[in-house]
């Protein structure tokens, strides 16, 4: 049952994806100049003509995600629990996206949640981490390694902070032990990293106590700030990071 919630849920979102995207570019080639046939009638082409293609492409994906999902199981201790790990997880989060959505006309926040999600994506698949999923306007991942997880920080920030065209966004980033199941990820440090991006300043980094104890201090400097309330967490020391 699990499983079968799973697939719809997943198959749901890819085809609302997958006619999203179709659907953006018939508006183009309409736009464009003339087309034969109605909108609906070019979608339903569209949409035809690629079914077969990206049937396979699907299947090969899924093949491969889950030989890499089955490594990572398969490298974990067999004496423990196997839904839990150690990661580093990371919440980037773009800074006033409300106010900002009320300047917006719909289609230019569909265009700017879309290149957010697109940019941020294509950071952490680079430094060899998972996106979890998308919420409006923040992205949470992983990564087994808090050196690769701050690099997908401070690449975020990059590709997205010093672009004049987009928002500034702030960064969380906390370590520990996580329960994984069903495809998300549960825990302190999933709160922690999103109760962090509250704390961040616009195109910064902050950090647990815990993964900082894991930067090495002649490659990184840690400043503690002044002690705050975070819901759920009392009072928290986080940490700015930067490279020396």
């Amino acid at each position: 049952m699990a499983i079968t919630r799973a697939l719809g849920q997943t198959m749901a979102r890819l085809a609302d994806w997958e006619v999203g995207a179709l659907t953006h570019r018939v508006d183009e080639m309409h736009h464009a100049g003339p087309a034969p046939g109605d909108r609906v009638d070019t979608a339903l082409r569209m949409l035809d003509d690629l079914s077969d293609g990206f049937e396979a492409l699907m299947v090969y994906v899924w093949r491969r995600h889950l030989a890499a999902a089955v490594s990572r199981i398969m490298a974990l201790d067999p004496d423990d629990d196997l839904n839990t790990t150690e990661l580093t997880v990371g919440f980037a989060d773009i800074v006033s996206f409300t106010a900002l959505s009320n300047d917006l006309s719909r289609q230019r926040i569909g265009d700017l949640v879309e290149l957010f999600e697109s940019r941020c994506a294509d950071v952490v698949a680079g430094q060899r981490g998972r996106v979890i999923k998308s919420i409006g306007d923040s992205v949470l991942f992983v990564n087994d390694d808090p050196i690769r997880a701050y690099d997908t920080a401070e690449g975020i920030i990059n590709v997205i902070g010093r672009d004049s065209r987009m928002p500034d966004v702030r960064l969380g980033l906390a370590t520990g032990g996580v329960v994984m199941r069903l495809g998300d990820v549960f825990g302190p440090p999933v709160n922690m990293a999103a109760r962090l991006t509250a704390v961040a300043r616009r195109n910064r980094i902050i950090v647990d106590a815990a993964m900082a104890s894991l930067l090495p201090p002649d490659q990184f400097e840690t400043r503690r700030l002044p002690a705050r309330p975070v819901r759920g967490f009392g009072l928290v020391e986080p940490v700015a990071v930067r490279r020396h």
